[in-house]
């Protein structure tokens, strides 16, 4: 789930921190994924409709590896260098989040059997979407597969958005690919939202960049961080009654939470019973994760042919036409995705403007004469 409200919060508060993008510009960067909320956008895709859910010969769901090797390969052939990062066991604080989810997958369970016998197709396609969730099977899989691919996988120790900032704090990637915007209070630089689906529905991807998103909402780090405990997030409850506007209003004049919760209006916003925000906050910024400077240097390898051939179609029952000329992309764009931007190497440095006296004279340049060659030199392209 991430933060409550907080993408529209930037949009109305810091619109300039969000930029929007095409897939084939982030060539030569380096991502780390959040690999569970890319399998569930796989599997809610696919699977929705359940009489053309994608399964094997043994009726075993196969939407997540049909999504993740597709996908995959069309990342690397836009010159993108993926590392997938898998959740490990969930901090002990989102307990009462997951228990709220696994209820209303329950409701949504016996909606959907409701459904089936009596409701529409559309009733039978919402309550389908409530009930799905990725399995530590499906995990496993995408892993087996992601490895045979040659593309790197991290099994992070708790959560995967906290490790993916991680892994993008300590340079070893540019950004975080997910969709929870709480990838932003873990401390990630850049998250870019969209990155599995902006071709398929003809939507640009969202660019968020960390110290933009401060410098338009003015505020701190820390701040914005009780700024995201104040939305709602998935470790506690929020104060019912304070929306992103009022919580917005009441981080810029009170600053911190404690001093929020001393000047605020019991009555009127009664303090939740479960609302542990320091320890919240220490989860944030302290979160459990594999160090960056003990993590591996991440490779990307040639493709295992025969293993994804045995494991693709022989054990899944794919096509192995289609499985072929997957393996072909990956061996043709491989190289083309480890080349770096040229970017990397330039470091572009802004010539400071004088400030302007009132008297200053203005310089008129004088017009060379028709056919001089000119000695400056135009300027070098960036990707």
């Amino acid at each position: 789930m991430g933060i409550k409200k907080l993408t529209d919060l930037i949009e109305d508060n810091a619109p300039t921190s969000i930029k929007t993008n095409l897939l084939k510009n982030y060539f030569g960067r380096i991502i780390a994924i959040d690999a569970s909320t890319s399998l569930y956008q796989f599997l809610i895709a696919m699977n929705a409709d359940v009489s053309s859910a994608l399964t094997n010969q043994l009726g075993e769901t196969t939407s997540h590896l049909q999504g993740m090797f597709y996908r995959t390969i069309k990342l690397i052939s836009k010159g993108i260098k993926p590392i997938y990062v898998f959740d490990g066991k969930p901090p002990t604080l989102k307990s009462g989040e997951l228990a709220k989810r696994q209820a209303k997958r329950k409701e949504a369970t016996d909606s959907l059997k409701e459904a089936t016998e009596v409701g529409t197709s559309e009733d039978v396609q919402k309550f389908a979407k409530r009930t799905i969730s990725v399995s530590r099977k499906q995990n496993e899989e995408c892993i087996k597969l992601l490895t045979l691919m040659g593309v790197p996988v991290v099994k992070a120790p708790c959560e995967a958005e906290a490790q993916c900032a991680e892994i993008v704090k300590s340079g070893k990637a540019w950004a975080t690919g997910s969709e929870d915007m709480d990838s932003l209070t873990l401390g990630s630089t850049v998250l870019l939202r969209r990155l599995f689906f902006s071709e398929a529905k003809k939507m640009p991807i969202l660019e968020f960049e960390l110290p933009s998103v401060l410098e338009g909402l003015g505020l701190t780090y820390e701040e914005f961080i009780d700024l995201g405990i104040l939305l709602g997030c998935d470790y506690c409850d929020s104060i019912k009654g304070i929306g992103p506007k009022r919580a917005f209003e009441l981080i810029q004049k009170h600053k911190t939470l404690e001093e929020i919760i001393k000047h605020l209006d019991k009555s009127k916003y009664p303090i939740p019973e479960f609302f542990p925000y320091q320890e919240v906050r220490e989860l944030f910024k302290h979160p459990d994760v594999i160090p960056g400077d003990q993590l591996p240097a991440f490779q990307w390898k040639d493709p295992d042919v025969e293993g994804l051939n045995e494991f693709l179609v022989k054990e899944m029952g794919f096509s192995d036409v289609r499985v072929a000329q997957g393996i072909e992309k990956l061996k043709k764009f491989k190289n083309t995705s480890v080349q770096s931007r040229m970017d990397s190497f330039i470091t572009i440095v802004k010539k400071p403007t004088d400030d302007k006296k009132p008297n200053s004279k203005k310089v008129t340049k004088t017009p060379s004469k028709p056919g001089a060659k000119s000695n400056k030199k135009a300027p070098a392209k960036r990707r």
